[in-house]
């Protein structure tokens, strides 16, 4: 049996990636520091096993910025664009859902919503900070 994988790049195309199998999980980050990065009000998100993403063209184009050991953010040097979070604590691998065009972004859940600067209707569960399984408080949050 082979697993589908799927891959995707940068606006340049400088860096490419190649992800296999499937998220563990899809969502929307709300918090500062995402949107900080990003310069968006919201960051959609899916994280991966560290060990189904790989870096197949580029990885000498990957710049670093660690704002905490938690979060390895990755870019473009090129053209800046961001292109993963590694989170070495848990095993996974943020891939921006925008870098990825050929899988479909389905998101599960809001975390960080007690930090959200941009109110989403969209009946998924609102994380004032993280699930429990995640190390937060596992406390939602209304709409």
């Amino acid at each position: 049996m082979t697993t589908a994988s799927h891959r995707g790049c940068c606006p340049c195309g400088a860096v490419e990636i190649e992800a296999a199998g499937e998220p563990a999980v899809m969502g929307f980050c709300h918090c500062a520091s995402c949107r900080d990065w990003l310069a968006a009000p919201v960051h959609g998100f899916m994280l991966w096993p560290q060990a189904n993403v790989k870096v197949v063209k580029g990885a000498d184009e990957l710049g670093l910025y660690k704002k905490t050991e938690a979060s390895q953010r990755q870019f473009c040097r090129r053209c800046g664009a961001a292109v993963l979070v590694g989170h070495p604590g848990f095993g996974m691998t943020d891939v921006m859902s925008v870098r990825l065009p050929s899988f479909a972004f389905r998101p599960a859940l809001h975390v960080h919503y007690g930090e959200k600067v941009l109110s989403v209707r969209d009946g998924l569960p609102k994380y004032r900070d993280l699930p429990k399984d995640f190390g937060g408080s596992g406390e939602t949050l209304p709409e």
